[in-house]
């Protein structure tokens, strides 16, 4: 009897094992998850939001916040990066990020330093590059500006966009007297005189309404090579750890790419992101003749990929990395298709080769 008795007391402690193997397991499957965003950007006066991207309208319009109501162990955690592209490296680096917004010149030169990122979808294609000057500086074009006192933000998209303008017009970067200004500095700098000109972005119309500074070119009717992209990104140890999670961020986006590329929302999208502090007319005047799904497509394909494979080339040429940027195996379109078609919007975008010509609808 008491040898049954010892039986039926390892039997219950066995069992109790198990069980508890078991809890311990699936507490560890649905421990709480932050999902942790990055902008490489920030709103005027420091406003947390972003604009000129679909990730802006993710993050504005509470879409992601929406996919993850019924989740209460899933939390989203958001910033927004004074410093841009360099910061959100940093960032990643210091494993304080797993999703984020990058530009394609930054997130090079991560990938190039030993950043394990995975592109996940596009969000911000074809962005265009002004050059503004102050009305006394007597500048006319780009030509104008050798030996002349020139605002750049280093580190980003627009210093590899700069680069291939000045090339086109027979400047390199030792023909002018760069200086590395924000965004925020570069427009003060302009405004009283300190600087001559300045690279950036659709910003500077609204100076240009002001009277402020002129701009005397932009990407806008040029080669369309010279334009910048930004994408959305992953660290490659989220994604193993949560690949569900990734696909419901990934999709969550391709739901705000259609919103932000129906025309019917054209000027409700301008004041999505205007509330960055950027006025709507801005984006008006940037996106002036062009679709919204030209520039809100969130699809990865052939004109993408090659583009960053001519950047990674260029930015080695330019000497922004010091060696190859391996391309292949970095872009996942995976997540970006399945969702396009779950969703119901194949036909909504369109895809082009890599010289830029459009091929066939999204499939």
């Amino acid at each position: 009897m008491k040898q049954f008795t010892k039986r039926i007391a390892r039997s219950v402690l066995a069992a109790a094992a198990v069980l508890t193997a078991v809890t311990v397991a699936g507490s560890a499957v649905a421990e709480p998850v932050t999902i942790r965003f990055g902008f490489a950007q920030v709103g005027v006066g420091n406003r947390q939001f972003g604009s000129g991207n679909t990730a802006a309208i993710l993050h504005s319009r509470g879409i992601l916040a929406e996919e993850f109501r019924n989740d209460p162990d899933v939390k989203l955690d958001w910033s927004f990066f004074k410093g841009a592209g360099p910061a959100v490296n940093e960032a990643i680096a210091n494993d304080q990020l797993d999703f984020a917004l990058q530009g394609d010149l930054p997130s090079l030169v991560g990938r190039s330093n030993g950043l394990k990122t995975r592109i996940l979808a596009a969000s911000g294609l074809r962005s265009n590059l002004y050059l503004a000057v102050t009305p006394k500086a007597g500048i006319r074009s780009v030509a104008d500006l050798k030996g002349r006192k020139v605002a750049q933000f280093r580190g980003t998209n627009l210093q590899l966009a700069t680069d291939k303008v000045l090339a086109a017009h027979g400047l390199t970067e030792r023909d002018v007297k760069f200086i590395n200004m924000d965004f925020a500095t570069a427009t003060a700098a302009l405004a009283t005189g300190d600087i001559d000109a300045a690279f950036g972005q659709a910003d500077y119309l609204a100076l240009d309404g002001q009277g402020v500074a002129k701009v005397v070119y932009s990407t806008r009717g040029d080669d369309p090579t010279f334009t910048r992209h930004s994408h959305l990104l992953v660290t490659e140890a989220f994604e193993k750890a949560h690949p569900d999670i990734t696909y419901r961020v990934v999709k969550a986006l391709v739901k705000a790419a259609a919103w932000a590329s129906d025309e019917a929302n054209r000027e409700a999208l301008f004041g999505e992101w205007a509330k960055s502090g950027v006025p709507a007319e801005t984006f008006r005047a940037d996106f002036e003749g062009q679709a919204l799904g030209y520039r809100n497509s969130p699809l990865i394909d052939d004109f993408l990929v090659a583009a960053y494979r001519d950047q990674a080339e260029r930015a080695k040429g330019y000497r922004l990395v010091r060696s190859d940027v391996q391309i292949d195996g970095w872009f996942e379109p995976a997540y970006v298709d399945r969702a396009v078609a779950e969703l119901g919007l194949a036909g909504t975008w369109k895809r082009y080769d890599a010289k830029g010509h459009q091929q066939t609808a999204a499939k």
